[in-house]
């Protein structure tokens, strides 16, 4: 199954999920930095829709409350974010790479990572 596309704040929330594992809403609400936090109820709400998008899950009930669990990996969603970002350039990556450069977003620290990695996809390729 694709995973499904995620808002900012249910990006958030997932990643509360991946870092700390299993969380109640409160616990989610509570690992939110506190200039960003949004209401309990949002938090809520904006969870069981996740639940309904197959990205987390009920893993038990505590109580009054349901502990739940992160059914996507960051990977996936990671995966499915930049094939988004993407599309906005036109499926081109010259032009988000170079829009990074602008922004000073992208260092030269990473660009020898990136053409290590590429060198390591070669090498892959050279051995098939």
């Amino acid at each position: 199954m694709a995973t499904p596309k995620l808002s900012k704040l249910e990006y958030r929330i997932i990643e509360v999920l991946w870092t700390r594992g299993e969380c109640s809403i409160r616990e989610i609400l509570e690992a939110l930095p506190a200039r960003l936090k949004p209401a309990y109820t949002t938090i809520q709400t904006t969870v069981y829709r996740m639940e309904e998008k197959g990205v987390v899950r009920r893993v038990k009930k505590v109580g009054n409350f349901h502990v739940f669990a992160a059914c996507v990996t960051r990977d996936s969603a990671q995966r499915r974010l930049v094939d988004d970002l993407l599309s906005v350039f036109g499926g081109r990556t010259q032009p988000l790479m170079a829009r990074l450069i602008e922004t000073g977003k992208l260092s030269l620290e990473d660009v020898k990572e990136a053409e290590k990695m590429l060198r390591k996809m070669a090498e892959k390729e050279k051995e098939r």
